[in-house]
């Protein structure tokens, strides 16, 4: 499961807004919402954002294990 809070920080702490990421990524903001939203991204689209984001622990964010 994707920890979106997680994931939102890093965006914020690369000093970028989600539509500039989704830009970088070559798809529509609103895509780029659902499918967070949705904790729904391909392996392609998390590789995308490791790299934009220089995310340096991926699984804390994208393998989360997230206990309600």
């Amino acid at each position: 499961m994707i920890d979106v809070n997680k994931l939102r920080g890093a965006i914020r702490s690369k000093g970028m807004t989600q539509g500039q990421l989704a830009k970088e990524m070559g798809i529509a903001e609103q895509t780029l919402s659902r499918k967070m939203n949705k904790g729904v991204l391909s392996s392609t689209e998390m590789d995308l954002m490791i790299k934009i984001l220089e995310i340096e622990d991926p699984s804390a964010i994208f393998f989360a294990n997230i206990v309600a």
